[in-house]
């Protein structure tokens, strides 16, 4: 199967479709198996995200144990791989996450961030 154009935009045009017909528009992400240069095997990433936090941002919030978390941002949208599998959709209900929408380009490191380029 190829890979959409702009899946963005195809995420959200699934949204926008799923909406329409059942009057309640999901969060969606589209992902694909990714390989990663230091470590064996694959997992999935969120190449595609719509109508929902794809990174939430955790820093100053506390964990379990009282700590400020300082670096904490993660990977929501990408954790989708986890329980969908190759080919498959899969249907999450009571996801809290809070923050804003985003798109899956939140998901990009910033270049001045980038540790290969």
């Amino acid at each position: 199967m190829l890979l959409p154009a702009d899946p963005d935009r195809s995420a959200a045009a699934i949204r926008a479709a799923i909406g329409q017909r059942l009057g309640v528009a999901p969060g969606v992400i589209i992902s694909d198996s990714f390989g990663r240069p230091w470590r064996v095997g694959t997992t999935n990433v969120a190449i595609g995200v719509s109508g929902m936090v794809a990174v939430p941002d955790q820093r100053c919030e506390r964990d379990r144990n009282g700590r400020v978390l300082q670096a904490t941002q993660p990977a929501l949208a990408d954790a989708a791989g986890l329980v969908m599998g190759e080919g498959a959709l899969v249907i999450l209900r009571g996801l809290a996450a809070r923050g804003p929408h985003q798109d899956a380009t939140a998901l990009v490191r910033p270049v001045a961030e980038d540790m290969f380029r």
